[in-house]
């Protein structure tokens, strides 16, 4: 690391992946900065393994960190208390999984939700404002938790062909969100999705399955699926099959009962 940082006009491509800020510097992973949040800008992004992330009053900051968090889809743990959990949501009226239902609402209240060690929210109105611009060109999707017609939790990601990003989760009700990425790890499975990419390193993503790789394994992942055909972003009931495996079949009956 030389100590500059690249900072971009909207019309400058970003620099490659590698030439992130190593761990040992002050910001490990970060890659440049400004460019804005067009949708050729995000996309030109996600599509090389970087992300946006910076607070109120900062400059857009460009982030491709090394290692990085992963999520095998066929390593996904379903503990035994989410197993309940779901069944549960599965069998009850009225408990519903949505998908792209309501994108807006389900990415305002992942920026209000309260974050572990942070006054504030890296959602800020711009990133807002960007993610619906992608959601709107097909590219970002939100898989949400509803209760009686109520929105109770959810997350978005941002999907290029099978490359699928998660973004950020809220819940407002429990396990809300939990429910949202088992739904999550279903559609993937469904749609052949291997991985779902995390970000950072998190005590709760690696109690589920979650896993560190190293960036060039990572960006030689994403260059494959994104040229691959996508996932149907859509969630029926026997979409749950994918994570529960399929229900007990009922006893047969015997002849004359």
């Amino acid at each position: 690391m030389n100590g500059t940082l690249p900072w971009l006009t909207e019309a400058q491509a970003l620099p490659p992946p590698e030439q992130a800020w190593p761990g040992d510097s002050p910001a490990p992973g970060l890659l440049a900065a400004g460019g804005g949040l067009s949708v050729q800008r995000l996309l030109e992004a996600y599509a090389q393994g970087c992300f946006p992330w910076f607070s109120e009053g900062q400059p857009v900051l460009w982030w491709s960190p090394d290692p990085r968090m992963v999520l095998p889809t066929a390593g996904f743990r379903l503990h035994r208390s989410l197993r309940k959990t779901l069944q549960r949501f599965r069998a009850t009226e009225g408990c519903e999984l949505r998908v792209d239902s309501d994108f807006p609402a389900v990415i305002r209240a992942c920026a209000r939700a309260p974050r572990a060690g942070q006054a504030g929210t890296w959602i800020v109105p711009e990133m807002v404002q960007a993610y619906e611009r992608l959601h709107a060109a097909g590219h970002a999707h939100s898989v949400e938790t509803w209760v009686d017609g109520s929105l109770v939790g959810g997350l978005y990601c941002v999907a290029i062909g099978r490359a699928v990003f998660g973004e950020s989760m809220f819940a407002h009700a429990t396990d809300a969100s939990k429910i949202a990425l088992a739904a999550l790890v279903a559609i993937a499975r469904r749609g052949g999705v291997e991985l779902i990419d995390c970000q950072q390193n998190t005590r709760h993503l690696a109690s589920l399955g979650a896993r560190e790789v190293p960036r060039a394994e990572f960006l030689c992942h994403v260059a494959a699926a994104r040229t691959e055909e996508p996932p149907a972003w859509r969630f029926a009931p026997q979409d749950w099959e994918a994570v529960l495996g399929a229900p007990a079949a009922s006893p047969a009956r015997p002849p004359g009962a």
